[in-house]
C-alpha cells in the first residue's frame, strides 16, 4: 500500500515541478512555436527532439524509484525512508535536474529558441543552490554514513561512465 502512495504521490509531484520546469515555463517562452533552426541547420531540430526524448527516460525512471525504491517521493513534503542509489543514481547523485537540463537544451534547439537555453541555465543555478543548501545537509543527517559513502563515489552533475557498484547491505 506504502508502494501505491508513493506512486500517486511521486506522479502528482512530476506533474507540478517538471510539469512546470520543462511545459509550463518553457511555453510561456516559445508558445510552442518554432523559429527558424539555429544556424539554419534544420537538424538541430532534429538533435533537440532527441535530447528531449533521452531526458524524459531517466526523469520518468528517477520518480519512479523513488517510489517503488525509496517508498517516498522527490517532493521534499514526502521524501523517500530509503536512499535511492539505483537506476541512475548510480551514475549521478542528481539525475532528475540533470534529465531537466537535456529536455530544456532539447526544447531549446527544437524549438530555436535561445531563451529556453537561458531558462536552463537559471534552473540549473537554482537546482545547484537548493542541492548545496538544503538536500544535501538534509539527506547527510537523514542517511548519515550511507549517503557520505554514495556521496564519495557518485559525482553531483557530470554523469560516471561506469555505475558506481552498490555496497551490499
Amino acid at each position: 500500500m506504502r508502494r501505491i502512495w508513493a506512486s500517486l504521490g511521486s506522479l502528482l509531484f512530476f506533474m507540478i515541478a517538471p510539469g512546470t520546469v520543462a511545459g509550463l515555463v518553457p511555453y510561456s517562452i516559445t508558445r510552442w512555436q518554432m523559429g527558424p533552426p539555429f544556424r539554419s541547420v534544420e537538424m538541430t531540430r532534429w538533435l533537440g527532439a532527441v535530447l528531449i526524448v533521452v531526458g524524459l527516460m531517466p526523469l520518468i525512471a528517477s520518480f519512479a524509484r523513488f517510489a517503488w525504491d525509496g517508498l517516498g517521493t522527490p517532493a521534499p513534503v514526502a521524501p523517500p525512508s530509503r536512499l535511492v542509489v539505483t537506476g541512475f543514481y548510480r551514475r549521478v547523485r542528481n539525475p532528475m535536474y540533470v534529465a531537466l537540463l537535456v529536455v530544456l537544451s532539447g526544447e531549446a534547439l527544437f524549438f530555436a529558441d535561445i531563451r529556453v537555453f537561458y531558462w536552463a541555465l537559471i534552473f540549473w543555478a537554482a537546482c545547484h543552490l537548493f542541492v548545496l543548501g538544503y538536500e544535501e545537509p538534509t539527506l547527510k543527517r537523514k542517511f548519515g554514513a550511507e549517503y557520505q559513502t554514495y556521496r564519495d563515489h557518485v559525482p553531483r552533475w557530470l554523469p560516471r561512465m561506469t555505475p558506481w557498484n552498490v555496497p551490499s547491505s
